[in-house]
């Protein structure tokens, strides 16, 4: 008997979007009858990829065209030399990107992956699908027509994928009548005594790792216990009183064990949500909060279960219910629990390719929360299992580590701009992680999680010539930089240090002011008679706009001279123009110095980033 054709799809997702686009297009596959393996990229096995006779990739980019950590060691096997053009011969394959169109390197995985499957020998079956987070309605704004083509065109190629045609699928209420997840319920008598024998402390950090590794939005490459638990010891802002923005300088220290980082590394922070909302959802789900729960996924049931939480701790912990905003899958669901007509029709309408775009403006552009939809939508009563399997997974926070931790031993500091905005219908927002932390104060007391992580800013040995460019809050890796330098200046000489920062004005938000002018100093990291140097740019201090790149115009011959010496060259800060706009500005530099064409000075930059010199950490 013939094996039933399947249709494989597979993501690389590094915050949980490709992952939500590669189950939307799973759903649609099995509303059309067809067969679906969905599956995280780093748990498919490469080297059966050619035995595969359809796959479908949905795969984001990262930071400044970097592949999603879970899709390396893939790629890397795609890469090997001894790979010919006929591998994949017989596969058909299809390929569907996540970027923003905002920065440089713009869907840059989805296009490499496209080229090398096609180098490789396997046939596309449709054009990719570019998903842009500038569209009006993000991603979905691409994936929704492209899926329309998919479907018609997998269907020439392969009619017993889909065997009743391309536009028959299943009714949606046959499919809707089990969420992924198991919850079981235990008893409490016997589960207080697994944190009995352990401090505080630790008690706090095992009911993270409990509930975060029964997170089934957990990637396997997450670390699910923090390293650390930290304690604030210094929190003061770095700009006047009658400031537009509010940056804060927080020092923490390590509560237990002790931490080492590089310069350059990254901080995650876990967010502590509002006890308030997390009580307000728990008591919206009908559900005891004291309750012990273990989450399996039904495909895997027969595995040995995690140690049981309490519910409200996987709530707290894991379950982001006031900050994220819900996915439309999410309002398909409340439709089919849904009591009240009226409400079931709009559910219906927004989860419709009709009303995609008012579900945008509804949803993502007010930045409505779970929370709030759930009490927009007052007849629905979904089971919990649905919830936790709809519900956005609570994110850490990146930070830039703005620290150097050979100057500063067990601490860690960090440079918080606190995010606030209001939305199209004049609601006030504040960012979750950000807000927090700006409230704490060191006699709170308040333990906070958290993971050091590897940035794209590398520690650079002192006899690497650098130039940094970081306006605003970019400037916070290289406070740590300089102090590093500072340091290892003192026990044998170091290269010269090149910075340009910028902000609005002078008098407002000129962070670390007296930081950068004490090591302009004679003999300081950035004085001129050790090579190096500090400009500043204030945008906002005189009639015309003046940014980091007129200040680098006006050092150009320096920074060839550095470029000429074997300088590296780094950069962080807003991740909308900023870092296009700074390479820009370093072609012409290189023109106008060396002479060269345009092509050629892109050609020079090229070659940097490849040789580990040109570095990029961009935030939006």
């Amino acid at each position: 008997m013939e094996k039933e054709k399947m249709l494989v799809i597979l993501y690389a997702s590094q915050t949980g979007n490709a992952m939500d686009a590669a189950e939307r297009i799973g759903r649609e596959a099995e509303r059309r009858g067809c067969l679906v393996s969905l599956l995280s990229i780093d748990e498919f096995d490469p080297s059966s990829l050619p035995y595969e006779e359809n796959v479908i990739f949905v795969v984001s980019t990262t930071g400044q065209g970097d592949t999603p950590d879970p899709m390396k060691a893939f790629w890397k096997h795609l890469l090997q030399r001894n790979l010919n053009h006929h591998w994949l011969k017989g596969v058909h394959y299809a390929v569907f990107g996540l970027g923003d169109s905002g920065y440089q390197k713009y869907n840059f995985v989805a296009k490499k992956l496209d080229k090398r499957l096609s180098d490789l020998g396997a046939v596309a079956i449709i054009e990719r699908g570019l998903g842009d987070d500038q569209h009006p309605s993000g991603y979905e704004g691409a994936l929704d027509p492209w899926m329309s083509s998919l479907w018609n065109t997998l269907y020439q190629y392969n009619p017993a994928l889909l065997p009743r045609g391309p536009n028959f699928t299943i009714a949606n209420a046959n499919l809707m009548d089990q969420p992924k997840f198991i919850i079981t319920y235990h008893e409490a008598d016997g589960l207080h005594s697994h944190f009995s024998t352990v401090t505080d402390l630790e008690c706090l950090e095992k009911k993270i790792e409990g509930a975060r590794s029964m997170s089934p939005g957990k990637f396997s490459h997450e670390k699910t216990r923090p390293d650390s638990s930290l304690k604030v010891i210094n929190n003061f802002s770095l700009c006047e009183d009658d400031s537009e923005t509010d940056v804060r300088h927080l020092e923490f220290e390590a509560i237990s064990s002790s931490i080492y980082y590089d310069v350059g590394d990254v901080l995650a922070v876990l967010p502590e949500q509002s006890p308030v909302a997390v009580d307000a959802f728990i008591k919206r789900c009908n559900v005891n909060p004291e309750s012990y729960i273990t989450i399996q996924h039904r495909d895997k049931a027969h595995e040995a279960s995690e140690v049981p939480v309490r519910l409200k701790d996987f709530v707290k912990f894991n379950m982001d219910i006031a900050s994220a905003s819900p996915r439309r899958y999410l309002f398909e669901v409340m439709s089919f629990f849904s009591a009240a007509p009226h409400e079931k029709e709009r559910l219906q309408y927004f989860a419709s390719a009709e009303g995609r775009d008012d579900l945008y403006e509804y949803n993502q552009k007010e930045r409505r929360t779970v929370l709030e939809v759930l009490e927009d939508f007052p007849s629905v009563q979904m089971p919990l299992e649905w919830l936790v399997q709809l519900v956005p997974q609570l994110k850490t926070r990146a930070f830039s580590i703005s620290s150097s931790c050979s100057a500063h031993p067990n601490q860690v500091h960090l440079t918080v701009k606190t995010v606030s905005w209001t939305t199209p219908f004049k609601r006030k927002r504040v960012g979750l992680c950000s807000s927090w932390l700006a409230r704490l104060a060191p006699e709170q007391r308040v333990q906070i999680p958290v993971w050091f992580n590897k940035g794209s800013l590398p520690s650079p040995p002192p006899s690497l010539p650098l130039i940094l460019v970081g306006p605003g809050t970019g400037c916070a890796p290289f406070r740590g930089f300089v102090e590093e330098r500072a340091l290892q200046s003192k026990s044998g000489p170091t290269a010269p240090v090149l910075f340009f920062f910028g902000c609005r004005n002078e008098k407002y938000d000129f962070l670390y002011k007296s930081f950068w002018e004490s090591h302009l100093k004679s003999q300081g990291v950035l004085s001129e008679d050790n090579g190096g140097g500090f400009s500043v740019a204030f945008s906002r201090d005189q009639a015309k706009k003046v940014y980091v790149q007129h200040k680098m115009r006006e050092q150009s011959t320096r920074i060839w001279n550095l470029l000429s010496e074997g300088a590296a060259i780094y950069v962080a800060g807003s991740s909308d123009k900023m870092p296009a706009d700074v390479f820009s500005t370093f072609e012409e530099i290189i023109c106008k110095e060396s002479g060269v064409s345009s092509e050629a000075s892109v050609r020079w930059l090229r070659a940097l980033e490849k040789a580990g010199k040109y570095h990029v950490e961009g935030w939006s």
